[in-house]
């Protein structure tokens, strides 16, 4: 399955979707699903923009109780449930340990009050409830943190996605098979109205150099922190919508005193809670809340970003002794948090808004916010909007129930259990193609049957085979050996930021794909140049 190359003029659309992450994403979902015909529109790759460099966690919001977002708070714990269900080879339980220290900002009594009120917001939640742990509890569940002034700590669980990006792409997948039609490096430049009403876009598919025209009724800018860059490059802009902050995070090896269990601990240094978090046999550290201008395109971890959060690791885990050199990569993103005049970034609501451009365009809406956790429920106030708009009876929405492709067995435990059995692959292998691909895992290695070469293991560090790099082109709308590598196989993600793999992919492709060696040689270089951004550690100069 390939975006679709076709041109869109002759063609009208219910729904034209800006943007390709989890709310886009999620929204032409729900909108194919519910028989609308839509297009999605992205000027880069499917999940290449904020929603892959989030903290990756599927969480209630505890914090966002401290500026009494209550209701936001239930909604984020009602959705955390509802993926637990529907995406379970992807979202999974995650044990949250707070430790407290003597003169913190959250003394005990704050954190145990803020823990008991969690556990009443998710009344009928499936994860297990709070326990506050004494000093001595602590030691012995995180034996690595720091013990002068340490008073206690309060541990619950919260949910992880491990790969953030395979959750955005399997809604896609999702939309696609429900009808819409994807198109990845497609900038809009456009919004064609006419009478005061939106007609349609224009685009330029960025890989064929060509300018295409779509018609539709309704289009949803939700392009994240590119919103206004959207509505500036069509002449739509009235007002700033997105005014957004830096998180960036570090990926380290495993180190000394590295807790079994995620950290959730306040910065000594700002009062900031921030993660240290097991995250793909590595762990996460973050985030940074900096307020920015510029593109986000070109966000980055900064030098005193890196030092803080390697700082403020080390004096909670005295025995880590982080350094640069721990560090695997780093990357960073911008949330697209609404315009709050005066506000600090932590203060600014993670809320979403639906705005409407109506009476200037009708027809026109932008999502401002939005987050991981919440992308489900967002995306079905968005398209309740779009059958507003339509002037049609709002279907029923059926996304809280309907499993996604990689969930659609009965017991994935089961399945997981007879797929290792039956695949006749090493089990870290099988493991591994369960853990991305869910139970389209037997489908990838239908893929490898082609050719007993498909089965060979490309990246030593990842375990990933031949036949994921074929199956990622040619049945998950891959464009470039970027897409594959860093959001569809995961391999860019492992210890060498997928330079280990980066050529072997290349020669799969050449070999299976039909890639003359002019495209080997650019897709490697364009992969090297994608992945320099992130200051990888295997691209450092040795010494």
């Amino acid at each position: 399955m390939r975006p679709n190359p076709t041109d869109t003029a002759d063609q009208t659309f219910d729904l034209i979707v800006i943007g390709a992450g989890v709310n886009g994403a999620g929204v032409a979902r729900d909108a194919a699903m519910r028989g609308l015909k839509v297009l999605v529109l992205d000027k880069g790759d499917i999940s290449s923009g904020t929603s892959a460099w989030s903290t990756r966690l599927i969480h209630g919001g505890l914090r966002y109780l401290e500026h009494g977002e209550v209701g936001l708070v239930r909604e984020s714990l009602r959705e955390r449930e509802r993926l637990l269900r529907v995406a379970p080879h992807l979202v999974r339980p995650l044990p949250m340990l707070i430790p407290v220290y003597k003169g913190a900002r959250r003394g005990l009594l704050t954190v145990r009050a803020g823990m008991i009120l969690y556990d009443l917001l998710s009344r009928g939640k499936s994860l297990e409830r709070h326990r506050m742990l004494s000093r001595e509890e602590t030691r012995a569940r995180a034996p690595g943190l720091a013990i002068e002034s340490l008073r206690g700590a309060a541990v619950y669980y919260d949910a992880q996605v491990e790969y953030a990006e395979r959750l955005v792409f399997e809604n896609a997948l999702s939309a696609a098979r429900h009808g819409a039609t994807i198109q990845t490096y497609s900038r809009v430049d456009d919004i064609i109205v006419e009478g005061g009403a939106l007609r349609g876009v224009q685009y330029t598919d960025l890989i064929n150099d060509k300018s295409h025209v779509a018609h539709a009724r309704v289009a949803l800018n939700v392009s994240g922190p590119w919103v206004d860059e959207v509505l500036a490059q069509s002449g739509r802009a009235r007002e700033r919508l997105i005014c957004g902050t830096k998180g960036s995070h570090l990926v380290v090896d495993e180190f000394e005193g590295a807790p079994a269990s995620a950290l959730y601990v306040e910065a000594r240094a700002d009062g900031r809670p921030f993660f240290i978090i097991p995250w793909n046999g590595a762990y996460l550290i973050g985030t940074t809340d900096l307020p920015f201008e510029g593109s986000p395109d070109e966000a980055l971890a900064s030098e005193e970003e890196i030092a803080y959060l390697l700082a403020e690791t080390n004096r909670v885990i005295p025995a880590a002794q982080l350094t640069r050199d721990s560090i695997r990569y780093t990357y960073s993103g911008i949330r697209p948090l609404p315009c709050r005049t005066g506000a600090e970034p932590a203060g600014v609501t993670r809320r979403h808004f639906i705005r409407d451009h109506a009476p200037a365009v009708e027809g026109l809406l932008s999502v401002v916010g939005g987050k991981l956790t919440t992308y489900r429920n967002l995306s079905e106030q968005a398209v309740d909007a779009v059958f507003e708009k339509l002037g049609r009876k709002v279907p029923e929405c059926r996304t809280a129930e309907e499993p996604l492709p990689g969930a659609r067995v009965k017991d994935f435990g089961a399945f997981a259990a007879q797929f290792k059995k039956e695949s006749n692959l090493p089990e870290a292998a099988a493991e591994r193609l369960l853990k991305v691909y869910g139970s389209r895992a037997e489908d990838v290695l239908k893929a490898a049957s082609e050719d007993e070469g498909l089965r060979q293991i490309f990246s030593k560090v990842s375990g990933a085979i031949g036949a994921e790099v074929v199956f990622s082109f040619r049945e998950e709308m891959a464009q470039t050996l970027t897409d594959c590598l860093w959001r569809r196989t995961m391999v860019g993600m492992n210890s060498e930021a997928g330079l280990d793999a980066v050529e072997a992919a290349a020669k799969v492709a050449q070999k299976y794909l039909g890639w003359d060696d002019e495209r080997v040689a650019r897709e490697v270089d364009d992969y090297r140049n994608y992945v320099r951004r992130f200051r990888p550690r295997a691209m450092r100069p040795a010494g």
